[in-house]
């Protein structure tokens, strides 16, 4: 924009020093009452001070009072000039508030939410802790609670929340957002129900979250009236913004009052007019500049011209813009017809005569309203006669009142007509139905002829009616109202003198009507009675309308004024001086002049003593106030620097916006950007100049740590590149070098606040708000670094930025993550401590990194390797604290594994920082930590199972744990996680699940239970480097093969031991340590699967198969020879009885001796009994059906081999009826209960049972002949029924 300096002695006819020293004039006036105030103060306070002593003290007493006056003095002078300059720019924003031809208000911007404030925000975390509480009556689910739990500690409780509050960018939305992203990853993890879609769990579980938010609000309660800034989001009427910008410049209503009636802000046509002044003004001051050559400094002296060129094509393109709004907005529709020169001219100019206007071309349209109400003074007719009325105009059609008797002649009929005339004839006639028979037409009682006029009386007068000859009426009066409404392009009319050059060149009273055809066309036409077409017209362009004093030799007429143009004169005059001005005034308007036409002293004197004319101002007004009032309408725009104006405007109405009830981010409501935009195009307010406001504006809101759109930046920032590079966005080629200057000094301010606010990525955009802004930021630093408008940023070069701003942003989130902890690093800190503080250290930093990873990794996906980068660093700062944490722990101690697999369990999920330079320092930090505590193991366990087996009593863990209280067994060494330190127990928990089903010892279960949960210890660890994973697999494999093939060694000595011991007779049941030793043996065999083999994934080579096949044929072996030792000892038991049996063979010395002694069945039952009572025990003890059977098997075929060898070596000899009967009996029995004990047929009846049977049946037969019943019923046929 032009230095004010360089317009001061432009601006049409007036003395320019005139019109530069009325601001300061009016500065001084609108002060005068606060000024004597302030300094009536001063004065208070001086007399006021308590007197000193005379002298030094005195005089600097004194010295320092003028001091402080002198500053006071200062401020309300500097505060007075500062409201001055505010309401000029108000009376600009009021022009253009009142009569836009511009701009319109926007309605695609996107709606802003409403504030969320630090009152709000506490309201909120109390609705949310009773929600978590349970004082609230929602019902929700674990999982509900536990999404709201984590996001009222980790978003609510935040204090990046609480600054993104006090920044007032932070809506109600933006916490039902983050809401939103945080429950739908937590819903994608969670398992499928059938019937519930995961789209159900999550419309609910927002509608829960909306009724947290909400609390006891009543939706229903609204204010009775919106608050200005609620509808700042709306399209505003006029007054609703005039309200907002007396807000935003600090006006108050009254001042707004004056200003409105001055600048007569209701009168369209006197709006239209200043915009005409306006436009002439900027057309001489372009020419000016020209003739001058007073052009601002530009980059290249070529742009001068071109910039003179600019300034005339934009004042042609307000013209155009103005010239294709209708005559009055809001009225009927007027085609507008453009009789003008090239718009390259001024619009003072009258260019050719043969473009002026025809009288075709100023028809106006009237429409009158005729109301007949009554008439009175009816003699001639008798009463119950019918009278009516009828009415027309000149030229158009007739209409007739309804019919009323002679007696009450009253209609109240109203008759609507048109007409082009603007001095029509209106005629009404008042009729009575005529009797007679031969009568063709009604009797006429009386008429009245009217010539209205549209500044006629409105209400309906009593007007005398002319009769017919001999009529008795002669009293008669019609009681009408004719209402002529003026047309929208018709501004004044009434009756003038005139007296011409050109037109009207007889001094003689004609009818005039001021007519306006488009916005810069104006004609003066007279018109005769009822005539649609002037007489004569005169086209107002170039005229200049001024008061002037009475002409002598014109007689008609009181007061005069003139219409002067080169080479014509017009003079007219009028009977009211009140009338004068308002022609004065409408054709001021008209002709666009820059002089404004002032009353004569007397007349206007006159005139106010004489009540006659209502003065334009208001009387409250003293005339000092009147003076700055005049003074502020009436200073030409063009003499103002509207860049440094727009440039206070545009700041303050930004400062209303981020102060009011909506989260803008600094973009502006509808109305605000309407005015703006309107005052830029009609005060030739430069885009670039706007925009670097706007930037260094919306930079110092940001610097102070509100929360502004980043596109925001990057529209105005690419505007103003866009210009300075010469790509013209607005049309302006011309680059001032002030605009340069400025624009690299916003770039380089810019170019620091981005660095800034990307190094501050999570408190700058907290959990990723604004949505998108980060993106946004890092787009615009991209386009910040450009050099001009078309050549890209090397990748290379933006990739660097962001790599330095991510390693500072690592430093600065560790150092606010320390504070927020409140860890402070003390090397005399007890290890336990320094320890605990880093594992909540550790979750800290994990979280924040999940945090980037969820909320800003999407703005960062163009570098991946770059934000992998920025975790390693902040992970680099917390392994310094942690490495120095873990050299003070004691030697064999294992309590940092958690620590570990906190961190791992992180790391090895994350495909950029999993076996990462933090990641291979832990690992190497813990190998040999994990070494250490399987070599302990190993020896812990190894000495479990040395101690365990020598003191082991092999009862069964369950009856162990059913009827021991406290058993106390050996420890496991301290292991953290899964590995809990075992304490003397009763009913241990680990052994739960195991003593259902299982009847193994204390020692081989507390052994397999170790095995188990050390790997399983090592496997949760997930060690991410697959080498050394593989090795901690195959070595606990191989420690559990060993410790396996120990315990089964231990157990099979102590069975042989045990069997060796044990009695052969009848009397030997099964020990419950030799059933616990089968089971701990079939235990071993399903556990070695489990602990010894490796996992199917990985390559098994050959030598770690036959080890493994080595294990499972010694558990076998061992199972084989259990087996066969106990079997054996049954049949030790069968062979004692058999000798016994065996006393009673024929021909030998007992056998006549035990003869006489009659034996019973002992013998039998008691076999039978020992046989029963084992399998039940073996049944009942041993868990193992397979191998039980193999114990039945093996015993049933041994037995039968045994009876068969021992009847085949009597085969020569007949058996005594004992061993007969003792024999069937136990044969008989055995098979039964064996075949009950799920012995298969082919093995009961094998070739010894049939040889058994075979010879058992004949020798039945041979006793039942000899002896008769002496077997007493025993008998090898199945249907006997023997008793047991």
């Amino acid at each position: 924009m032009l230095d004010p300096s360089s317009s001061e002695d432009t601006g049409g006819e007036s003395d320019p020093e005139v019109v530069q020293e009325a601001p300061r004039k009016a500065a001084a006036s609108s002060a005068g009452k606060r000024g004597n105030n302030s300094r009536a103060g001063g004065q208070q306070r001086q007399s006021a001070a308590p007197g000193g002593a005379p002298g030094k003290g005195a005089k600097e007493s004194d010295a320092t009072g003028e001091e402080e006056e002198r500053k006071e003095r200062e401020r309300l002078q500097k505060e007075e000039e500062e409201r001055k300059i505010k309401l000029q720019i108000y009376v600009f924003v009021l022009r253009c508030i009142a009569y836009p031809f511009n701009a319109k208000q926007p309605t695609d911007m996107a709606r802003r939410q409403q504030k969320v404030n630090k009152q709000q925000l506490q309201a909120v975390k109390e609705r949310f802790l009773a929600f978590l509480n349970g004082e609230t009556q929602i019902v929700a689910d674990e999982a509900f609670c536990n999404a709201v739990r984590s996001y009222y500690e980790g978003f609510l409780k935040s204090e990046r929340v609480s600054r993104m509050v006090q920044s007032g960018g932070c809506s109600a939305n933006d916490f039902r957002e983050v809401f939103k992203k945080n429950i739908e990853r937590r819903v994608r993890s969670l398992p499928e129900i059938d019937g519930l879609s995961k789209e159900t769990v999550l419309s609910s579980w927002i509608a829960k979250y909306d009724a947290i938010y909400r609390g006891d609000e009543d939706m229903r309660r609204q204010p009775q009236r919106a608050h200005l800034s609620a509808v700042s989001e709306l399209i505003l009427s006029k007054e609703q913004l005039y309200e907002m910008f007396q807000q935003i410049l600090g006006v108050r209503k009254f001042e707004h009052q004056l200003l409105y009636n001055a600048c007569q802000l209701d009168n369209v046509d006197e709006q239209a007019a200043q915009i005409r002044r306006e436009l002439d003004g900027r057309l001489q001051l372009a020419e000016k500049i020209s003739r001058e050559r007073r052009y601002p400094k530009f980059v290249s002296a070529e742009m001068e011209p071109l910039f003179v060129e600019e300034l005339r094509s934009s004042v042609n393109l307000l013209m155009a813009n103005l010239e294709s709004l209708p005559v009055s907005k809001g009225g009927p529709d007027f085609k507008q017809k453009l009789k003008r020169s090239s718009m390259n001219n001024s619009f003072l100019d009258m260019g050719d005569e043969g473009d002026i206007l025809s009288k075709s071309d100023v028809v106006l349209s009237f429409t009158l309203e005729i109301v007949i109400v009554e008439v009175q003074g009816l003699k001639s007719v008798a009463p119950n006669r019918i009278v009516y009325c009828t009415m027309e105009v000149e030229g158009g059609e007739k209409l007739q009142t309804d019919q009323a008797e002679a007696s009450r002649p009253q209609w109240g009929t109203q008759g609507d007509f048109t007409t082009t005339h603007p001095l029509p004839s209106v005629k009404v006639k008042l009729f009575t139905e005529s009797t007679g028979v031969l009568a063709l037409e009604d009797k006429e009682l009386g008429r009245v002829v009217l010539n209205p006029t549209t500044n006629g009386p409105k209400q309906a007068e009593f007007h005398r009616m002319v009769v017919p000859k001999n009529s008795q009426d002669t009293e008669l009066k019609i009681k009408l109202a004719v209402r002529m409404d003026k047309p929208p392009n018709m501004k004044h009319s009434g009756h003038l003198y005139a007296l011409g050059q050109r037109v009207w060149k007889r001094w003689k009273k004609r009818y005039f009507v001021l007519v306006q055809v488009s916005q810069y066309t104006f004609a003066m036409c007279s018109y005769r009675e009822k005539k649609a077409e002037p007489q004569e017209l005169m086209q107002l362009e170039g005229y200049t309308v001024d008061y002037c004093d009475p002409q002598p030799g014109l007689q008609g007429g009181r007061v005069f004024f003139n219409a002067v143009k080169e080479g014509d004169l017009v003079m007219f005059a009028c009977d009211d001086e009140q009338d004068r001005m308002l022609w004065v005034q409408a054709m001021y308007r008209a002709t666009g002049q820059s002089y404004k036409p002032v009353p004569p002293l007397q007349n206007k004197n006159m005139n106010c003593r004489g009540g006659i004319q209502k003065p334009a101002s208001p009387i409250s007004l003293d005339p000092s106030q009147r003076q700055g009032v005049e003074e502020l309408i009436s200073a030409a725009p063009s003499r103002f620097d509207h860049a440094a104006l727009f440039a206070i405007l545009q700041r303050s109405t930004l400062q209303h916006r981020m102060n009011d009830s909506f989260s803008c981010l600094g973009w502006f409501s509808p109305g605000q950007v309407f005015v703006l935009d309107e005052y830029c195009a009609r005060y030739g307010v430069r885009g670039c100049h706007r925009h670097l406001s706007y930037l260094k504006d919306l930079m110092d809101y940001s610097e102070n740590n509100a929360l502004v759109d980043p596109t925001l930046l990057h529209y105005s920032y690419a505007f103003c590149a866009s210009h300075v590079h010469g790509n013209r966005p607005d049309g302006m080629g011309t680059v001032s070098v002030e605009e340069k200057e400025n624009f690299e000094a916003v770039r380089s301010r810019l170019m620091a606040l981005l660095e800034n606010q990307i190094t501050h990525f999570r408190y700058c955009f907290p959990f990723g708000r604004p949505d998108g802004a980060l993106k946004a930021t890092l787009s615009l630093q991209e386009r910040v670094l450009m050099k001009d408008i078309t050549t890209p940023v090397p990748p290379e070069e933006m990739k660097k930025v962001v790599q330095k701003c991510l390693e500072k942003a690592a430093r600065i989130n560790y150092g606010q993550l320390i504070d927020y902890a409140q860890i402070k690093v003390d090397t005399q800190a007890p290890p336990e401590k320094r320890l605990e503080d880093m594992m909540r250290l550790g979750e800290l930093c994990i979280e924040v990194l999940q945090q980037n990873d969820e909320h800003h990794s999407e703005a960062f996906s163009w570098w991946p390797e770059l934000m992998a980068e920025h975790a390693e660093t902040f992970l680099s700062l917390y392994r310094a604290d942690m490495d120095g944490a873990l050299q003070v722990q004691p030697v064999d101690s294992w309590d940092s594994f958690p620590l570990f697999q906190l961190h791992n369990n992180f790391l090895r999920t994350d495909p950029h920082l999993c076996n990462g330079m933090f990641h291979k320092h832990l690992q190497d930090l813990y190998v040999p930590l994990v070494v250490r505590y399987i070599d302990l193991m190993e020896s812990s366990i190894a000495q479990s199972i040395h101690r365990g087996f020598e003191q082991e009593t092999w009862q069964s863990v369950k009856s162990l744990t059913n009827n021991l209280a406290s058993v106390p067994l050996p420890k496991v060494p301290s292991l953290p996680l899964t590995l809990p330190q075992m304490p003397s127990f009763s009913a241990p928990a680990w052994m739960g699940p195991l003593c259902e089903n299982t009847n193994g010892s204390a020692t081989s279960e507390d052994l397999f239970w170790k095995l188990d949960a050390l790997q399983m210890f090592v496997l949760d660890l997930h060690w991410p480097e697959p080498e050394f994973a593989k090795h901690l697999e195959q070595r606990l494999k191989l420690m559990a093969s060993d410790m396996m093939e120990a315990c089964v060694k231990r157990t099979k000595s102590a069975f042989d031991s045990k069997m060796q011991k044990a009695s052969k007779s009848t009397d030997f049941r099964v020990p419950l340590s030799v059933c616990t030793m089968f089971n701990v043996l079939m235990d071993a065999k399903k556990q070695c699967s489990k602990l010894c083999v490796l996992d199917t994934g990985q390559e098994i080579d050959k030598q770690w198969q036959q080890y493994h096949s080595k294990i499972d044929v010694l558990i076998d072996e061992a199972f084989k020879d259990m087996i066969s030792s106990l079997v054996s000892k049954f049949a030790a038991v069968l062979d004692g009885v058999l000798s016994k049996l065996s006393r009673y063979d024929e021909g030998t010395f007992f056998s006549s001796i035990l003869s006489f002694t009659k034996p019973g069945m002992d013998l039998a039952d008691t076999y039978i009994t020992f046989v029963r009572q084992n399998q039940d025990i073996l049944r009942d003890r041993v868990n193992d059906e397979l191998y039980i059977e193999k114990v039945f098997d093996q015993w049933y075929t041994g037995s039968t081999k045994a009876v068969c060898v021992w009847l085949t070596d009597r085969l020569d000899l007949q058996l005594h009826m004992y061993q007969l009967k003792t024999l069937i009996k136990i044969v008989k029995k055995t098979y039964r209960d064996f075949r009950l004990q799920g012995v298969l047929d082919g093995t009961l009846n094998n070739k010894s049972y049939e040889t058994i049977y075979n010879r058992l049946t004949v020798e039945e037969a041979t006793a039942a002949v000899k002896a008769g019943d002496g077997l007493q019923g025993i008998s090898m046929r199945d249907s006997d029924e023997e008793d047991d």
